[in-house]
Formats: structure tokens, sequence, C-alpha cells
């Protein structure tokens, strides 16, 4: 397989072969639709086994993680809930980011992260939940604590969604203070039912979206593995990202193909050499056929992070985000512990309907996506922790069985890029052999 130097984006196509015509990419829509057409629309439905990992043995081998979650639209039945009826976008569906190990500074009064502390008691579930809405007019991205309520909310295990744990949710999500200090656009907020307050209301048109994602949406995550400095990186990039729209120096405005729900997570895992940055300042023409979009950017980053060339090492030192990621901070992307998840929506439910959309934006004769998506899922490499630690610690084992003689004549630059190479090979090899023999032990 060929590297992949930046992830590969929709072909832009003028028709839709949905059942119905896409409303919306982020929630709110696909508004290229009236300027450029739309793509194939390839499998709407929650099209994946239910995955689960175990949350404790994973956070102590890799304590440290992102985790890129491509959600459905969401669908509320009507008359039911708080009496707020909202539209659930359309199967371009949303997307959200995960960072188990960063929290969020709680008496900041405004999204902030900063790194957890260390616990003896492991690093399961410490993390943040990020989202970006277009409701927001001083913030790209808020941030909800807690990887159990960014995801579940106030649900217990095996709890299904009921009018009563809908309205807990929203509560406990106010005392948590999830949108403390955020505003939102006066137009977002012009629907509110008269008797309802302004707070209330924000709570309840960003349940789903921003927090508790899981009472209403499908969804597919991949998870990056980092280490402590990675994140470190990560969190000054969120910080920094926010903070023209704290101080007022600038207010967001939400844009599908130039900042949409993707592109956070996109360039935040950048920052670490996963892939190239897209700016959101582009030209709106390149933009347009080059943007990213909530389910690809799944397949994509699973693809980055699992299936790159990495026993070739020429291929590696010629991409330059490879080489980068190398040399600067000691990595490859393509690493173990990468595993894909997938969720459906809360069962049984009495607020939302749970047959959802979700799909991928892909040339419909000639497109990959759904190959690669089926993939993911068939293949236990990609969904299962040992399945995954056997295939590096296989691969890794062919690698160092070659000769590491290097090739004379090889410049300075790519000799130390050499040495770096067959180092970290070996380093992620003792490592992964060491997590098999804990898992064999039965010890997380």
């Amino acid at each position: 397989m060929s590297t992949m130097t930046a992830s590969p984006m929709p072909t832009i196509r003028s028709r839709v072969s949905c059942t119905d015509p896409p409303r919306g990419l982020c929630r709110l829509g696909m508004m290229m639709a009236a300027v450029i057409g739309l793509p194939g629309c390839i499998n709407a439905y929650y099209q994946a086994p239910r995955t689960a990992l175990d949350e404790r043995v994973y956070a102590s081998f890799y304590p440290y993680f992102a985790e890129y979650c491509a959600v459905s639209e969401f669908n509320k039945k009507k008359g039911v809930g708080v009496g707020v009826d909202l539209e659930g976008g359309g199967p371009g569906g949303h997307s959200v980011f995960y960072l188990n190990g960063a929290c969020r500074v709680r008496d900041a009064g405004y999204p902030v992260l900063t790194l957890c502390s260390e616990s003896a008691d492991g690093m399961a579930g410490r993390g943040v939940g990020l989202s970006v809405n277009d409701h927001y007019a001083n913030a790209n991205w808020t941030a909800t604590e807690g990887r159990d309520f960014f995801y579940h909310g106030a649900l217990a295990p095996g709890e299904g969604l009921t009018s009563a744990s809908y309205a807990r949710t929203q509560q406990e999500a106010k005392a948590a203070g999830i949108l403390d200090g955020v505003v939102f656009h006066s137009e977002a907020l012009a629907p509110k039912p008269a008797d309802m307050s302004s707070t209330d209301y924000m709570y309840a048109i960003s349940v789903a979206t921003d927090y508790a994602i899981d009472l209403a949406r499908d969804r597919f995550c991949a998870r990056v593995p980092l280490d402590r400095s990675k994140m470190e990186i990560i969190v000054r990039y969120l910080n920094a990202l926010n903070e023209p729209y704290r101080t007022g120096q600038k207010e967001f405005h939400w844009n599908v193909l130039r900042d949409n729900c993707a592109y956070v997570a996109h360039n935040a895992l950048a920052m670490v050499s996963v892939w190239p940055e897209l700016s959101p300042d582009r030209p709106l023409l390149i933009a347009a056929f080059d943007f990213p979009v909530p389910k690809n950017e799944f397949v994509n980053l699973m693809r980055r992070t699992n299936d790159m060339p990495i026993a070739d090492p020429d291929t590696l030192y010629d991409d330059e985000i490879d080489r980068v990621a190398l040399l600067q901070q000691g990595w490859i992307a393509t690493e173990p512990g990468a595993l894909a998840e997938a969720r459906p929506a809360v069962q049984p439910n009495e607020l939302y309907n749970t047959h959802l959309r979700l799909i991928f934006y892909d040339e419909p004769i000639f497109g990959h996506y759904q190959e690669r998506f089926d993939r993911i899922f068939a293949e236990p490499r990609y969904t299962d922790l040992a399945a995954n630690l056997r295939y590096f610690s296989q691969l890794y084992t062919a690698i160092l069985a070659r000769s590491q003689m290097l090739p004379p004549g090889m410049s300075a630059a790519r000799t130390a890029f050499y040495q770096l190479y067959y180092d970290r090979i070996a380093h992620q090899k003792a490592d992964v052999d060491a997590k098999l023999a804990r898992l064999s032990r039965g010890a997380g």
C-alpha cells in the first residue's frame, strides 16, 4: 500500500444516492449542496458490529490517547422530552474528539484544558470530550469532563433512555458547567420557548451533540495512542485555538467547508504528525475538494494508524510527515494500539429514533470507503487489543529479521533516519511483547 501523505478526500459528484437528500454535515447541513453539488452517499445506516474495549486494560497500556468519533445524525421523536423539537441534521452526521489524559480546568469559567495529574488508580475514563457546534459565538470547541458522561450521559450501564434519565443528564451537565462562559449566537437561541430559560435551552439543544453522544447517535471511533508529551502538544494547540474567541478578538462562525466539526480533531492530530494540517483559511475552491468528512475521517485515521507501509523505511523517509514524526517526535503513526470501536445509540429509547444514517462522501461507483470500512470491522486486529498486538509483534519480527546493513552511498540525513527507524522498531517490538505477556497473565 502506498504511503498516505494526506487523508484521502471525497470526490465531488452532482448526484445523491441516499434515500433522502442530505440536510447536514456536522448537524446543520451540507451547505455545499447549493454551491458545488454532492458526492455519492454510500451505506447510510449503521453497518458495523457492536464492539467495545476494556477501558481499564486499555488505559493501563495506553494512558494517553486521542479518540476521534464519527457520529450519525439524530432523529428525535415528536412530542417527547422537554418540549423542544430539534432537527437532527442529515446523514453527513457529526464528529467529536475525546482525549484521555487531558482534563478541564474546572475554575476557569470557560473551556480550558490541562494535562490530568497522574493517579495510582489509573487513567481509565479520565479525559475530556470535545465538540464543535455552529451555536457557539465565543468558542471553537467545548469540553465535557469524563469519558462516561461525554458518551453516555447520566445513564447507568444497560439503562435505556427515558424522559427522566434525559432530564437527569441535562441537570448533571449544567452542574458540571460544560457550557460555562460559552455564548451562543442569537439565532441559535431564537426558537427558545418563552417559558424556558436560556441556560436550559442551551443544554437542551446541546445534548447528544456536545455531550451524552450515545443518547441519540451511533458512533464509530478510532483511537490513537499517544504519550504525555504529545498530549501536551495537543492541549496547547486546542487552548490556543479557543483563545481569540475567549478574549473577543474573533467571533466563531462554523463553516462546512473550511471550519466544520472535524477540523479540530484533524488538526490537533496534525500537531503530532499523524497527517498534514488542513488550514481553515484555504481558498474556498480548494477547501471544497479537500475538507474532512466525519465518516471518511474515521476510515482515513484507521488506515493512517494501522496500514502505512512501515516495513519500508525509504517510503517513510520520502513522506515528509512520516519523516518529521520520527526525526522530531520519535514515533511512527502506524503503531500498536490504534483500535476502532463501534457503538449504536442507546436502546430502548423513548426520545429518539434509532434507525440512523451516517454516510460516506465518495465516488458512488468506484469509491473505496465502504470496502475499507468493512475491512476494519472484519479483521480483528483493528478492533481487538490482543489481535492488534500480535499483528504488530509479527510485523516487527519480520522487519528486524532483515539485514539492517545500511545501503551504501546514503546521505547523512537518510542514514540518521534509518538508525532511528530501526531503534524505534526494536523498542516497539520489546514493548508490544511485554504487553502481550501481561495480557496472557490476565493483568491490565
